[in-house]
């Protein structure tokens, strides 16, 4: 086994860089392996890499698809199991205060309660929207709703 002041990397995994524009005779002088003029040959700015030589590009050569509704509302969504690991010690859930801690992100409309997953105790929850079934199953744990407007 060698000492670590006596390790090298293997023979042929290090290259040593391109030297360009040395002369002739290193083979990468004269043009500096940019071939003969032309806009990739010049200095400054690069083009883009979806440039096609001035023809119409991909982007606008295909049709426009879809429709965005700028008017969609975005409402988190929470499942009863996820209520259930989050309040280990509370028995009051409003989840306004969840969201201005950051929590639960993207909630600009509201939260969603849903009902995946079971509560292990009765717990009084406070939202914008709840599922027929996490309502149900909130009810048949002890829990109360109280929904937020």
């Amino acid at each position: 086994m060698n000492p670590l002041s006596q390790l090298k990397p293997s023979p042929g995994s290090v290259k040593k860089p391109k030297r360009i524009g040395r002369g002739t005779g290193s083979g990468h002088g004269k043009t500096s392996c940019k071939g003969h003029k032309g806009q990739k040959a010049r200095s400054g700015p690069k083009i883009a890499p979806a440039f096609e030589g001035g023809q119409m590009p991909l982007n606008r050569r295909l049709p426009k698809r879809g429709f965005t509704n700028t008017f969609k509302k975005q409402i988190a969504t929470l499942n009863l199991d996820d209520l259930d690991r989050m309040a280990q010690e509370q028995s009051e859930i409003n989840v306004q205060e969840w969201v201005a801690e950051g929590r639960i992100k993207k909630a600009k409309d509201g939260v969603k309660i849903l009902g995946r997953g079971e509560l292990s105790k009765p717990l009084t929850v406070r939202a914008h929207l709840f599922s027929r079934t996490a309502k149900e199953k909130i009810l048949a744990a002890g829990g109360t709703i109280e929904e937020i407007t």
